[in-house]
């Protein structure tokens, strides 16, 4: 039986086994449907308004006009800023979103070690520019374009240029300046979720790791760390799709709105864009759309490659 075979019939029998605990716990749904009141209200409601909407022109002022699927030809076809952002944002996906998810899984370990306080406040440095909000902007200060910035004061002082880079708002620099400040802002929920996990792991199996031949720290961390937080892993890989595909605070505010040439124009500011200063509101709901399939379809083939990974393991253990 092929791979999807397995997969379908690995669904089917999840769904079965859910129906029948739904139908063992209604009680607990009662008390679970206010939040599913407000969940479907402004959640589920404004996605399913925004796929209508992707099939008119609607520009707040005029009731909605049916024009089929002609955002999403002009869009596809005519637009050529959306294609250098669709450009832009998978530069930024396949470069930041490894990295990043990388970097998180790789502090996490390390700041594991560490005492139980020092692990604590360790977590809430690491963790502190995801919540800050705007503590990017520190690095408009850095990469300012006049020789008082600190990257351009550096360099000129030791000789390595003779007048100021304009990094933010030269095509040829600006998205090297904003890979850097998303990896910098890349330990989220992801790393967070690493941590959990890490502290979860019972210290038995490590134990029985060392009887069984394990012999250093980096066989520790493929056979028994890993192995041990696959949940994690999953969760952190799909929070670090999330993260990357709604790059949009960092460009706007470093390299500005719209940057030069669009060189720095993600998908998100384009949907910002034609939302809230053109008012297009139909081709606004067809970007972001567009922008959900994609971020859906990568959501849902992470599940799907952890389940076959699972299945496999069965196999050889069978």
């Amino acid at each position: 039986m092929n791979f999807l075979g397995k997969y379908m019939q690995i669904k089917k029998r999840n769904a079965k086994i859910a129906w029948k605990k739904a139908k063992m716990s209604k009680t607990c749904y009662l008390f679970l449907l206010p939040y599913l009141i407000v969940f479907t209200a402004f959640y589920i409601l404004p996605v399913l308004m925004s796929v209508f909407y992707s099939f008119t022109y609607y520009n707040v002022l005029e009731p909605a006009r049916f024009v089929g699927v002609d955002n999403y030809i002009n869009l596809l076809l005519a637009d050529d800023v959306f294609l250098i952002a669709v450009k832009n944002t998978f530069l930024l996906a396949a470069i930041t979103g490894p990295l990043g998810y990388i970097m998180a899984f790789l502090f996490a370990w390390f700041i594991n070690e560490l005492p139980r306080y020092i692990r604590a406040f360790a977590v809430v440095v690491f963790y502190a520019p995801t919540i800050s909000g705007q503590a990017y902007l520190v690095w408009s200060i850095l990469f300012s374009g006049d020789a008082y910035g600190y990257v351009n004061s550096f360099l000129i002082k030791f000789g390595f240029i003779s007048e100021p880079i304009l990094w933010l708002t030269d095509t040829a620099y600006m998205m090297n300046v904003i890979i850097i400040v998303v990896l910098w802002m890349s330990l989220g929920q992801g790393f967070l979720s690493f941590v959990a996990g890490l502290q979860g792991i019972d210290n038995s199996q490590f134990e029985a790791g060392y009887v069984d031949g394990v012999k250093n720290r980096w066989q520790e961390l493929w056979y028994i760390t890993l192995p041990g937080m696959k949940p994690m892993l999953l969760f952190g890989a799909v929070m670090a799709i999330t993260q990357t595909f709604g790059v949009a605070d960092q460009t706007m505010a470093l390299c500005g709105f719209p940057s030069t040439d669009y060189a720095a124009r993600t998908v998100v500011t384009h949907l910002i864009d034609y939302g809230t200063t053109r008012f297009e509101m139909g081709y606004a709901s067809a970007i972001a759309t567009i922008l959900f399939a994609v971020m859906l379809l990568l959501n849902k083939a992470i599940p799907v490659s952890y389940t076959h990974l699972r299945a496999h393991e069965t196999e050889l253990h069978l």
